[in-house]
């Protein structure tokens, strides 16, 4: 019985993330330690341009040097840690998975809760762990209990799968959804909060928000938002798809009542893993999308009947939020900050291209659409990735057409004068 007990004590040890047996704690700590350490006297705005200590984070992530990645909007690659630790969960689910599925790993999402919760500075209890942004976000859409008349406003730049279960909602149970539109960039918040404002009427229940719009990276005045929404009776569902793990705040800042992500995208969590948060007084009103013994219950756990899922990617999280938390998260928002305006600025005095991002970091991270006058966006990012091997995403969507660029903490600064000269390349030749 004794040994029995030793065995499974030294089985949770390796299913956790957050001791002094995570693979982070041995592969890179003391390294991570060391690098921000030498930069500890700086700002995070001088630390953003410190090569030396970006070189070290760069080393910690295994991408292609063939291919210049620059769609990590879409989704992002884990660091090498993450990937050995959901490799490390595979093999150890392997050896006897029903056993060490719900034994051994189902054991860790508790101290994960925890941690997510702290990383978003919310209560554990009103975190629920799931695959993505629209897993997060559809359970909230369905899960609200409006009826037929209920108005709902949101944009139609909003992502999507968020928009098109607002529509099914709409044609399922007679809600009305409308849509406002915005010509971005905007360096005026009250503009867009007037916009959401005069769309609004005493109808309107929900206010949905994209805190950074998908297509062109333009960081919404969610707080602003919610606060004028809520003055008016509404509640505020956020999608903060591309903002979590990239900018540098706490959900509450946010002023919403419901808040939905994906966590492979700048966390670098692994691959199909996501979060959503409610505010605790508002779980039980709502409904899960998948079934669950007790629907009204205020558990947020009951979000998470989902059967069967990957308990090694879920597990891997845990260290993706060590190497997040090493980097530190204004450093963080900063040095991408800092690679966008790096080729941004540069592209953007190159005759024929425009960009459709603002350069002020108020408004903006990471994400920059760009076009060149004469081209479509899929013939640009055909060209980009063609003759220089950059790897971008063309985009044509209701007034929107660029390429959508996205740097990451692992991205060179010499892979973004490649990218420039590209641009210049390109933009000198094409005709039109």
């Amino acid at each position: 019985m004794n040994g029995r007990r030793e065995f499974l004590r030294s089985a949770a040890t390796l299913a956790g993330a957050f001791g002094v047996n995570s693979l982070f704690e041995r592969a890179h700590a003391a390294e991570l330690r060391a690098a921000g350490e030498r930069i500890a006297h700086l700002s995070a705005v001088e630390a953003a341009q410190n090569e030396d200590f970006w070189a070290v984070i760069q080393r910690s992530y295994s991408v292609n040097p063939e291919i210049v990645n620059l769609n990590n909007g879409g989704v992002s690659p884990s660091p090498i840690v993450v990937q050995e630790a959901v490799e490390r969960y595979n093999q150890l689910t392997n050896q006897g998975p029903s056993y060490y599925m719900w034994g051994i790993l189902d054991q860790g999402r508790e101290p994960l809760r925890q941690r997510l919760a702290k990383l978003a500075g919310v209560k554990a209890d009103e975190v629920a762990i799931n695959r993505n942004s629209t897993e997060a976000l559809n359970t909230i859409i369905y899960g609200l209990p409006l009826k037929a008349g209920d108005e709902v406003v949101g944009s139609l730049q909003d992502y999507p799968n968020m928009m098109q279960a607002w529509r099914q909602r709409a044609e399922r149970d007679g809600i009305v959804y409308k849509q406002i539109s915005f010509d971005f960039p905007i360096e005026d918040d009250d503009k867009i909060v007037a916009a959401y404002e005069k769309a609004m009427t005493p109808k309107t229940k929900v206010v949905h928000i994209t805190h950074m719009v998908n297509w062109v990276g333009q960081l919404m005045p969610a707080r602003k938002i919610a606060d004028m929404a809520h003055a008016k009776g509404a509640e505020v569902i956020v999608d903060g798809a591309h903002s979590f793990g990239l900018i540098d705040f706490k959900v509450p800042e946010l002023g919403c009542d419901y808040f939905g992500t994906s966590l492979h995208k700048f966390l670098s969590a692994p691959i199909g893993t996501g979060m959503m948060w409610i505010a605790e007084e508002k779980i039980a009103k709502v409904w899960p999308l998948t079934c669950n013994a007790e629907p009204h219950s205020g558990n947020i756990r009951k979000f998470e009947t989902l059967g069967t899922r990957s308990f090694p990617l879920e597990q891997g999280i845990g260290e993706a939020i060590n190497f997040h938390e090493a980097i530190g998260s204004k450093r963080k928002q900063e040095r991408i900050g800092y690679l966008k305006n790096y080729w941004a600025e540069r592209a953007a005095r190159i005759p024929r291209v425009k960009l459709s991002t603002s350069l002020d970091l108020r408004y903006s991270c990471a994400i920059c659409g760009v076009s060149v006058a004469g081209m479509t966006p899929h013939a640009l990012a055909t060209a980009l990735f063609d003759r220089y091997r950059i790897h971008t995403i063309g985009i044509v969507y209701e007034n929107i057409s660029c390429v959508r660029v996205t740097p990451h903490v692992y991205t060179r600064v010499g892979d973004l004068d490649r990218l420039v000269d590209g641009l210049g390349e390109i933009a000198a030749v094409v005709k039109g």
